[in-house]
């Protein structure tokens, strides 16, 4: 089981403590500091950790950090405290502990007397029964120097594979199944971990390059792989590709939100000691990548600096967007003392999410209910979009954006920029975006909404309707706008919506009445985030009545508008229009979605 090669090299591996780390560098050890392959590498480590414990040990060798924490860390540290004290028992058996400490480990349990009891004491002996094999036990979070977040290179020994395939970015991801476990594993090989020890080490000079040379523009990643590499040994582009990935960009992370099928990420606090976990294709799954402490605290950093806002003790959340290639990510932070350090949640705004047909395409709900929804939006209808968190109501709304007339002006009020306005822009649309500040620092909520009616008769778009700027909202929706009013809100279905407008709120129940639909949006099996039901408002003592209601799987319609009697239908008719016209618009627009 434990194989030792007897005619292994010498090794040259320097080690030495940097607070509670063992930094070993291996860089002229022929042997590289791969403990689980290297007999003299780990005699050297469990040598050192004969004085002194630590919490983990990193080996270092041409531009590559081999993390060794958790259970590979707690194995080695037994293995000192085991040789420094088994010694003056049995110093045969303490010489093959440094090499080899799980047969030592083994070997000390079988025994009776003082060698047992120390295997036991120091802990050696649980951690031999619990390994198999040095592969499985000594496996290290890898990363180049230059990164901000570890990998684990070799999957979980008792993975089986079940998918693979290869990322734009160079990355490769595979997806495993574990026996008896809860979640998959989503196993990240990012390409800087496939590079030569050559390249390896030219991407650690470029990054020094890179940080004596400042800034530089977002060429510098370039210029600095040029200057310190051989054109013909190395591979420039990918060198600055990585470089540039993790110093302009957000290293591993980028890679994970370069799969499309990736559509959150969650780092519990403290980031740096727990690994992310991603949502894939609607699965929730573990990854191999952790962020280091210093990255997790650049990443705040940098969340702080792009949005303008307090991100502190005093002020221990932040809300924020950043960008990953072409993906729009927004991301909640929080920190001390509201948690254990720093922790992040990303939820990616797919380019494929902002146009309504692309939601039917989908599976989000079909024609008929986006060709009802859609058109109330055209013809100025007031439209709240509820569900819970993560059920997709910034996307529906954000695609029924595109479903507004090409010339009419548009206002959207946000604290945190979700909705695609950029894009709505390039495609010609006048959108005029109000950012506001609810931590009291900037413009209130309920000051940018009555600047918004202010700026010109047109549609009015609200992010999130969560705090005192729903009064104003609903007053101007009591009063008539030229345009439509839309906004999320939370709530799982339209009297959970009612009680949060009006109770948690304050609007009156006969303003709450100026809605005119309620589209509930939520996750369904698997993940997938649908539309629910879709409910229109009817009476001034406000009630609902279905359009369209979830019947076994799918979303179907309840008949109301076919047999007439819909007032929101009614409502959108101009005054050239008849309820069956009206009903034509909707069955000429469901073929388009269809």
């Amino acid at each position: 089981m434990f194989d030792l090669r007897s005619d292994a090299p010498a090794c040259r591996c320097e080690a030495a403590f940097d607070g509670d780390r063992l930094v070993v560098d291996a860089d002229d050890c022929p042997e590289g500091g791969r403990l689980a392959a290297a007999p003299d590498c780990r005699a050297t480590v469990v040598g050192r950790l004969r004085d002194q414990d630590a919490d983990s040990v990193v080996t270092e060798a041409a531009g590559l950090a081999r993390h060794y924490e958790g259970t590979a860390a707690a194995l080695l540290v037994a293995a000192g405290r085991f040789v420094e004290r088994v010694a003056v028992h049995d110093a045969a058996l303490a010489e093959r502990a440094e090499r080899d400490p799980l047969a030592a480990g083994h070997a000390a349990a079988g025994r009776s007397g003082p060698v047992a009891r120390v295997a036991a004491e120091t802990s050696l002996a649980d951690c031999a029964a619990a390994a198999e094999s040095y592969e499985g036990v000594l496996r290290p979070r890898v990363a180049p120097s230059v990164a901000g977040a570890r990998v684990t290179e070799r999957p979980p020994p008792d993975a089986r594979l079940v998918d693979r395939y290869d990322l734009d970015t160079g990355a490769v991801v595979r997806w495993y199944e574990r026996p008896n476990a809860d979640l998959r594993h989503y196993h990240l090989t990012p390409v800087e971990l496939t590079l030569d020890a050559a390249a390896t080490r030219t991407l650690a000079a470029a990054a020094d390059h890179l940080a004596a040379d400042g800034d530089g523009g977002h060429r510098a990643p370039y210029r600095a792989v040029r200057a310190t590499a051989d054109p013909g040994e190395v591979p420039v582009d990918t060198l600055s590709s990585v470089l540039s990935k993790h110093t302009r960009g957000l290293g591993a992370l980028g890679d994970l939100f370069a799969d499309p099928a990736v559509s959150d990420a969650y780092l519990a606090a403290p980031a740096a000691s727990t690994s992310v976990r991603v949502e894939a294709d609607g699965e929730t799954l573990r990854t191999n990548v952790r962020l280091t402490e210093r990255r997790a605290a650049a990443l705040a950093s940098r969340l702080r600096r792009g949005s303008g806002r307090a991100f502190s003790r005093a002020e221990p959340t932040l809300d924020a967007t950043v960008e990953a290639g072409d993906r729009s990510l927004r991301v909640a932070a929080v920190t001390d003392p509201l948690s254990d350090g720093y922790g992040f949640a990303f939820r990616a705004q797919g380019a494929d999410r902002f146009r309504l047909p692309d939601l039917v395409d989908n599976g989000t709900l079909p024609p008929a209910a986006a060709a009802v929804i859609g058109v109330a939006a055209r013809r100025g209808a007031s439209v709240l979009v509820a569900g819970g968190r993560g059920a997709g109501k910034t996307t529906l709304l954000g695609a029924l954006l595109s479903e507004l007339p090409a010339a009419s002006r548009t206002v959207v009020i946000e604290d945190t920029p979700e909705l695609p306005v950029d894009r709505l822009r390039e495609n010609g649309r006048d959108v005029q975006r109000l950012h506001v500040d609810r931590e009291g620092d900037g413009v209130a909520p309920t000051a940018a909404l009555r600047t918004a009616l202010r700026l010109g008769e047109g549609d009015l778009v609200v992010g999130e309707v969560r705090g005192e700027e729903a009064s104003a909202l609903y007053e101007a929706m009591r009063v008539g706008t030229d345009g439509a009013t839309l906004g999320t809100v939370h709530g799982d279905g339209p009297d959970a919506v009612r009680e949060r407008v009006v109770s948690d709120l304050g609007v009156p129940a006969s303003s709450f009445a100026a809605t005119d639909l309620v589209v509930t949006c939520t996750r369904a099996a698997g993940g997938a985030r649908v539309v629910d039901r879709v409910d229109e408002v009817v009476g001034t003592d406000p009630e609902f009545a279905p359009l369209f209601d979830r019947r076994g799987e799918g979303l179907a319609a309840t008949g109301r508008v076919d047999r007439g009697n819909s007032e929101l239908v009614a409502a959108l008719a101009a005054p050239d229009e008849t309820y069956a016209d009206v009903r034509d618009v909707l069955a000429a627009r469901e073929r388009v979605f269809g």
